[in-house]
């Protein structure tokens, strides 16, 4: 029996964007069941589809997700409980008149509320690389090491993989999970590495969405595990923390705070040093409490519309 639910919002909800915008590698499409996407997110398969501009529905075999009811956990996941009008501060379009007509399709774009530790892994085999790799990778992981679940879908057996747990990644081979990494074996040794000091409790990640702890000492606390610099703790913060004033930057943001807002800092190489100077001047441009929400809308429009890059 498979569970139906309809999500309907006041304002757009384009999923395609929402799902392949480069903050989570782990939805795909299935060619055997066009014009839905499918996950695995918190050990239960899920199908998505877009119904409308402002609809779509999930299709599920639970009705609920980690205790929490299906609608509930949906309507969390998606951030529908933020109004994204909010991100960009009162005036931002009338500093920036012409970019705001760029920006007008990317505005509805949601940050997806995910799991930390996944989000932990899947930005570690993210680094320096493209999305399509990233997302090989990242499947490459899942179907290694992550349990198999078979879910009969449109009268058709669908394959899917939950994502490893912390455990299981903690005990895997160096060399046998490189072939996961693009044989890369220090980010191997990293991932094994962060995950047991998940499973040991030096890295809490429960502890960690505590909202009172202040931003840089989150990233502080995250970046001293091996293999995890300030974007990857920023990017953990945001899309694994609900931190959205974590403020991500790679080589696009510091191209986009560069070209868009005449940045000073973004014309010198990305360091630890820049990347806090940056980190603060974007906040004087966008709402600092949205400011990785607003981020990722401007770099979803960057890489669209400027680099014209795929997402997936």
């Amino acid at each position: 029996m498979l569970y139906t639910l309809k999500i309907k919002s006041s304002w757009s909800l384009p999923v395609k964007d929402i799902l392949f915008s480069g903050q989570s590698f782990l939805w795909n499409e299935h060619a055997n069941v066009q014009g839905y996407y499918s996950s695995v997110i918190g050990s239960v398969p899920l199908f998505i589809r877009q119904l409308s501009g402002n609809e779509f529905e999930i299709h599920s075999p639970c009705n609920e997700i980690n205790g929490i009811p299906l609608q509930e956990f949906i309507h969390n996941y998606f951030s529908l409980d933020i109004d994204t009008k909010n991100v960009f501060p009162e005036g931002f379009h009338l500093l920036h008149p012409e970019l705001w007509k760029l920006l007008g399709e990317y505005l509805p774009l949601r940050i997806l509320r995910q799991d930390p530790f996944q989000t932990m892994i899947m930005f570690m085999c993210a680094q320096g690389i493209g999305m399509h790799l990233i997302r090989k990778q990242v499947a490459m992981l899942t179907e290694t090491y992550g349990e198999r679940i078979t879910v009969t879908f449109q009268e058709k057996e669908i394959v899917l993989h939950d994502f490893p747990t912390p455990l299981r990644l903690a005990s895997a081979d160096p060399f046998a999970l490189s072939r996961c990494t693009n044989n890369n074996r220090v980010r191997a040794a990293n991932i094994i590495a962060a995950s047991r000091s998940v499973v040991e409790g030096k890295i809490d990640l429960h502890s960690l969405r505590n909202r009172d702890i202040p931003l840089n000492e989150l990233r502080m606390t995250l970046s001293q595990q091996s293999g995890i610099g300030f974007k990857i703790a920023d990017c953990i913060a945001l899309f694994g923390l609900g931190r959205f004033d974590a403020f991500p930057i790679d080589t696009h943001v510091r191209q986009y705070l560069g070209a868009w807002f005449n940045s000073a800092a973004a014309l010198r190489s990305l360091s630890p040093v820049t990347y806090l100077i940056m980190d603060a001047e974007a906040r004087t441009i966008v709402n600092p409490e949205f400011a990785g929400f607003a981020g990722h809308i401007l770099f979803h429009c960057w890489r669209k519309e400027i680099k014209k890059l795929r997402s997936f």
